[in-house]
């Protein structure tokens, strides 16, 4: 989803005292000693996290003015840096949104932070309060894709990661150069098919985002809509004819995606993964990928774990750092 330096992945996890700082709804962050954590991450503010179904009213960092998540920010990684401030290599921030060159293009979750030249801001910042390093930011699916290369031991591998929430995350390890909005996939010509957030058409967002699919089902929450597909007996049509519609978006996305860059490893994460049927993605993506040398890719399910994406925006710190 992110521009990004392009660099050649490492074989092994980065070593030297790095800190990794991630941007959702909450500010989560952790000190990486030889790329792995040194204790609990920091989070801002520490208040519960709602429901992943209601996320969508819990505003606790979209209200917030751009200085005042530079300064929230700056907060955690002061905290961490203690005592570590000599050795720090770098800091990696990574934010759900559109990244050239450390400016954010587009962040359709945090419009206060679009033309941002977030990262300029940081060092600054840091460097006002004694913290002299590299600050680099990094898409957040990028970090994810990142992070799990990183803890199951394929930072020599290509990845390739999909997240289902409120929105469709995709995330490429090795980072290359490219947009990477694949959540904004065209999978569908059909002109009702305008859900997605951003206004456009047959959009693999405007199906499977938690956003749309309440739009679409305005009478249902989509756990509802899947539970009433899945009964045994009496199924819903409606509900049973999206959940196939759902399936066949990431399917159709995922074969572009085999198509345009080749076979390798798939992982799928999120809240909404909860919905996944891998037997019958599988099934769509065979049906659309024919070419047999296209065919020997993988799919495995993990946990959104956040320490997974904080690791990533480390690693992805202290790569791109040492490429540039």
């Amino acid at each position: 989803m992110s521009t990004s330096t392009a660099f050649a992945a490492e074989p092994s996890i980065a070593t030297g005292t790095t800190i990794g700082v991630i941007l959702s709804q909450r500010i989560y962050a952790g000190l990486l000693e030889d790329g792995r954590l040194s204790g609990e991450l920091k989070v801002f503010p520490a208040t519960p996290l709602p429901d992943p179904e209601d996320e969508d009213d819990d505003m606790s960092l979209v209200e917030l003015p751009t200085e005042s998540i530079v300064e929230a920010i700056c907060d955690s990684v002061l905290s961490l840096a203690k005592s570590h401030e000599a050795e720090l290599a770098a800091i990696g921030v990574a934010i759900p949104g559109l990244v050239r060159n450390g400016v954010i293009d587009e962040a359709p979750n945090f419009p206060q932070l679009k033309g941002a030249n977030l990262e300029s801001r940081l060092e600054g910042a840091l460097a006002e309060r004694g913290i002299k390093t590299r600050v680099c930011i990094v898409n957040d699916a990028d970090a994810m894709a990142a992070g799990l290369a990183s803890t199951h031991g394929k930072l020599d591998s290509h990845i390739r990661v999909w997240t289902l929430g409120t929105g469709i995350g995709y995330g490429v390890y090795p980072f290359m150069k490219g947009v990477w909005e694949a959540g904004h996939t065209v999978v569908t010509l059909d002109d009702r098919e305008n859900y997605c957030g951003c206004g456009g058409r047959g959009h693999l967002e405007g199906i499977m985002g938690q956003r749309a699919m309440r739009l679409r089902f305005l009478d249902m929450e989509p756990e509802e809509v899947f539970e009433a597909a899945n009964r045994k007996s009496d199924p819903d049509p409606r509900c049973l004819e999206f959940k196939k519609l759902w399936h066949k978006a990431l399917a159709a996305a995922t074969s572009n995606a085999l198509h345009v860059s080749g076979p390798g490893k798939f992982f799928v994460t999120g809240f909404n993964t909860r919905f996944l049927d891998t037997n019958m993605l599988r099934h769509y993506i065979g049906e659309m990928v024919k070419m047999s040398s296209l065919q020997s890719y993988s799919l495995e399910v993990v946990d959104d774990d956040q320490s997974v994406r904080v690791i990533g925006a480390a690693v992805a710190a202290m790569q791109m750092c040492g490429a540039q």
